[in-house]
Parts: C-alpha cells; structure tokens; sequence
C-alpha cells in the first residue's frame, strides 16, 4: 500500500523526473568538470547547470511556441484576405513542370476558376490545417511545462548525485548481486549515447538548417531550427523543413536560392543524420532504427512532447539489457 501511494503521488511528474534523470546523466562529466572549476560547491554547479538548461532548452522552446501560436493566426488572417481578393495566377514554376506542368494548370484554373469551388477547397484544407497546427503548439506549449519542471528537479539530482547513486548502487545489489556495477554501467552508457545521438544530431542540424535558411532568405528561421531539432528523430523529418523551404523559395521566384536550399538541406542537414548518429550513438548502443523510430511515437503518445527524447532511451536501456542478459544466459551452453 505504501508503494501504491508513492507512486500515485508521484505519477503526474513521471514524465519531468524522467528527463531530468536523462538529462543529467548524460551531461554529468559536464558537471563534474565544472565542480572542478567551482571547488567542489555543488549547490553553486548545479544552479549554474540548472540556469544553463532553462536558457538554452526551455526558453527557445517557450519562444517557439508563443511564435507558433501567433503565426497561426496570422496565416489564417492571410488566407482569408487572399481569398477576399479572388483567385490567384498560378505559380510560373509550377506549369514549367515537364509532364504535369500541363495538366496542373489546367486543375488550378478549373478550381479556381469558380469563387465557391475556392472557399469549398479553402474550407477542406484551412481549419484542419488550423487545427493541427493549434494542437501541435499546445503539445509544444505542455513540453515547456514539463521540460520546466524537469530542470527544476535537476538542480536537486547534480547536487544530491552521488549520494542517489551510491543509494541506487546499493538497492541494485540487493537485486542483482554481483552484476549490480555492470548493469548500471550499461544504462549509464547507453543513455549517454543515445543522447549523444539523437540530441548531438539534433543540434548540428537544427544549426545547419538555420545557416541555410538565414543565408537563403527564409523568414522564421527559430521556429524552423526548433521543428529541425524534432523532427530530427526520423530522416524524414528534417527534408520536411529544408524542402519545404525550397518550395517556399521557388514560390517566390527565387529560382537560385530554391536550389541553394535544396543541396545545402540534402548536403548537410541530411548528411549529418547519416554521418553523426552512428558515430555518435555506437560507443555504448547500437540500437536499431526501428526501434529509435517506435520509441520516439510511442514515446510522445505515453509522456507528450518530451517522449521523443525519452522513449527511445528507454528501449535502448531494455534492448542493451536484454542483449547482455540473453548473451549471459548462452554462455555456460556455449561452454
């Protein structure tokens, strides 16, 4: 019963306690390099860790999601007014199209050709894309919660670390005996390489992606680096955001830079996905890209936004564990 209760009470921040123990393990060679510098007082490192995560995670997440919600409206309003306004020429580069040039001009005029066929296709498409976009700034809006409360726990895991750990590696050993050090090795590495991963990728391509798109001319270049940081999961993701800016480019007749765009996007926005990941994630998990991609859905669909950072770890922990135990139990066979 009161294992029961703990869990109850503790259940609604399962999701901050959890991030804040990812976070932390992965950046505490961080910390301890920086207790080093500070003399040993950890409540002065930890508040320095901890003012560290809310600048560069919480606050441009906090910005991209009060941007999202006024761009929203914003592009509805436009949507409107350019509706009002009657229906527009179709783009030139788009009937230049070999093949289907033709054929799409043809459907742009037919439906455009009619005032009410444009506010039947306008109604098909704007409010659920409205909708959409709404839900995923609220879901953005709930992950700076979380992400607030899982820095505010951090500063208590930096101080108190090696007290909990020492506290874990004991309750470990009445458990798992003499394997207690090896298994807490194996979770620790794999979930400092799979953050590594995962969020080093991230962040070398959210930093590319706001390079190009800075240099090609591409307005909201925040909240685009922010949506490559994750999108970044699946390789999907980040041609989302680079293609969509060449479109976005060859739409404004800026032929060149739509082509600028799309080799830096598929050059070196994709290229570091294929290049930083399996380097950075094959010192402590070779986990499969299956389940990186089921851990990050499942991950959001169980612990909102931040899922997609801790549903992957969690596999990669269960995979490398199981791994190491099935190798274990084939061993005296094998003998």
């Amino acid at each position: 019963m009161l294992a029961a209760g703990c869990w109850l009470v503790l259940r609604p921040f399962l999701t901050a306690i959890l991030f804040a123990a990812v976070v932390c393990v992965s950046t505490w060679p961080l910390y301890t390099w920086l207790l080093g510098r500070l003399k040993g007082r950890r409540g002065l490192a930890a508040m320095v860790m901890t003012l560290s995560l809310l600048v560069m995670v919480v606050l441009p997440l906090a910005l991209v999601a009060y941007s999202l919600a006024a761009d929203v409206a914003d592009a509805y309003a436009e949507a409107g007014t350019a509706l009002a306004a009657g229906p527009p020429e179709p783009p030139t580069w788009l009937i230049k199209l070999p093949w289907v040039g033709a054929a799409i001009e043809e459907y742009w005029r037919h439906t455009f050709a009619s005032r009410d066929a444009l506010v039947a296709l306008a109604g098909r498409f704007l409010e659920p894309a409205k909708s959409v976009l709404l839900a995923g700034g609220t879901v953005l809006g709930n992950g700076v919660i979380v992400m607030s409360l899982a820095v505010f726990i951090s500063f208590f895991f930096y101080r108190d670390g090696e007290a909990l750990m020492r506290s874990l590696e004991t309750a470990m050993a009445r458990i798992a005996g003499s394997d207690a050090p090896g298994l807490l090795a194996t979770i620790t590495d794999t979930v400092r390489s799979v953050a590594y991963g995962l969020l080093g990728t991230a962040l070398v391509q959210a930093v590319a992606m706001a390079i190009g798109l800075a240099i090609a001319g591409v307005p909201a270049v925040l909240p685009l680096a922010v949506a490559t940081v994750l999108l970044s999961v699946a390789p999907v993701g980040p041609p989302l955001i680079w293609g969509g800016a060449a479109l976005w480019l060859f739409h404004q007749g800026a032929t060149a830079w739509g082509v600028f765009m799309l080799l830096w996007g598929l050059v070196l926005v994709s290229g570091a996905d294929n290049l930083l990941k399996p380097l950075l994630m094959s010192r402590g998990s070779s986990l499969p890209f299956l389940l990186v991609f089921l851990g990050a859905l499942g991950g959001v669909l169980a612990f909102g936004f931040v899922g997609i950072f801790i549903g992957p770890m969690l596999l990669a922990v269960g995979f490398n564990l199981t791994r190491k135990w099935t190798a274990r139990i084939q061993e005296p066979t094998a003998g």
